[in-house]
């Protein structure tokens, strides 16, 4: 019975002293947790600049004494925490990571402000993802301090570029060309607030950029040549009337527009940003020739309006860019992490709420590799808002939670690899 098993697991290991000594650290340095936070989330961290708080978590990484301290070719911060045997063939490692990066653009204030009147913090970034960060560093902090040593080595990353454009290309980078990108044995993504959450199926999303182009020119004296907005009006109705599953659940958005420079020009071009999503790969890929269909069948209709026009002008034309690409995955029902984080859950008297998410434990999950992302704790709002709030109060469960996963999970590694 895996199930049996894996509680029985848990009790012993929560029976440990180094354990409970790593349940106190957490327990006496919430104020140190707080710190952190507010210290890292004044550092600003936009899409593809995320270099100043990487150098900061490298910092911190050296204060709570761990090892193999470096930034990667692609900017994740990275260091391990070793075991006090290191053997000299290659050993598995299991990753604890949490994104650095915001949604928000340069120049956005990022400042924090405390509710003088609760425990409530104010910045954007302060839950997504500065929660999921200083629960990184806590882990690490709580290990060293109860001087616990893992069966196999743990790899912190502060990772770059989950958010939005970025397409998760810190995973990217240490899942597929990293010096660690076949090392990998197990995956932990923290992210955001929570305490029961866990994101066991990631979420696929294609994102496009599709741009019609014309000619363009004034609106009077050059009337009837294409207007690259009306086309992708006409373009993105036809979406917008496309018929999508609900099982498989699948989206469409559009989320940005752009295009022209004032009310008497015809434009040159026009702009949108579409994503769209799907819980399954297969499904992704045909809606995506759908809209590809259906923008190629608007640019056709354009293209024979405007010879009869004015058959002398330049045709209009559309570029299509793919500007981001998550794989989807799912963690077997079986898979032993979930029986892990069940009986973690029974042990601290949580309810498990397995979600589906877009998040950095796709890609591992998309590979085949065993991950998920788990609730850093506390309570947020106003996520990918300037409006966005945290508050730690009741953070410690979600942390101990973390920590029991970690610990019984690099032991299951461990022996595993010693078969």
């Amino acid at each position: 019975m895996p199930a049996a098993t894996a509680q029985r697991r848990i009790a012993r290991l929560a029976s440990l002293t180094p354990v409970h000594r790593a349940f106190h650290w957490l327990h006496l340095h919430q104020p140190q947790l707080r710190k952190w936070q507010l210290e890292m989330v004044n550092i600003p961290a936009p899409p593809f600049h995320e270099q100043a708080r990487a150098v900061w978590f490298l910092d911190r990484f050296h204060d709570l004494g761990l090892t193999n301290l470096h930034i990667d070719d692609e900017g994740n911060a990275l260091a391990e925490l070793q075991p006090e045997n290191l053997p000299e063939i290659p050993q598995p490692h299991l990753l604890i990571s949490a994104h650095l990066d915001t949604v928000f653009a340069p120049g956005t204030p990022c400042q924090p402000v405390e509710d003088p009147e609760s425990p409530r913090i104010f910045a954007p970034g302060i839950c997504d993802n500065a929660a999921g960060l200083t629960a990184l560093l806590a882990i690490a902090a709580a290990l060293r301090y109860a001087q616990i040593a893992p069966p196999i080595p743990l790899l912190f990353a502060a990772n770059v570029g989950e958010e939005g454009e970025g397409d998760l290309r810190g995973m990217r980078h240490l899942f597929t060309s990293g010096r660690y990108h076949n090392r990998i044995a197990a995956a932990f993504a923290l992210e955001g607030g929570g305490t029961n959450t866990v994101v066991t199926r990631g979420l696929g999303s294609r994102r496009l950029r599709v741009t019609f182009t014309g000619q363009g020119g004034h609106s009077w004296t050059d009337a009837g040549i294409p207007n690259p907005i009306l086309i992708l009006s006409r373009a993105l109705t036809d979406i917008a009337h496309l018929r999508l599953p609900t099982t498989p659940r699948t989206t469409i958005n559009v989320g940005h527009i752009s295009g022209g420079t004032s009310s008497n020009s015809i434009p040159e071009s026009a702009t949108a940003l579409l994503d769209l999503r799907s819980t399954d790969p297969g499904q992704l890929t045909s809606t995506e020739l759908e809209v590809r269909r259906l923008l190629d069948a608007t640019l056709h209709t354009a293209i024979r309006e405007s010879t009869r026009q004015r058959p002398a002008r330049p045709a209009p034309k559309l570029e299509i860019t793919v500007i981001g690409s998550r794989p989807a995955g799912a963690l077997p029902d079986d898979s032993p992490l979930l029986h892990t984080l069940r009986a973690v859950d029974r042990h601290l008297t949580l309810h498990s709420e397995p979600r589906i998410g877009s998040t950095d434990a796709n890609i591992p999950l998309a590979l085949g590799i065993p991950a998920m992302a788990l609730g850093a704790g506390g309570m947020g709002g106003g996520i990918h808002t300037l409006q966005e709030w945290f508050d730690p109060t009741g953070r410690e469960t979600a942390l101990r939670r973390i920590l029991l996963t970690v610990l019984d999970t690099a032991h299951r590694i461990a022996d595993a690899s010693t078969i």
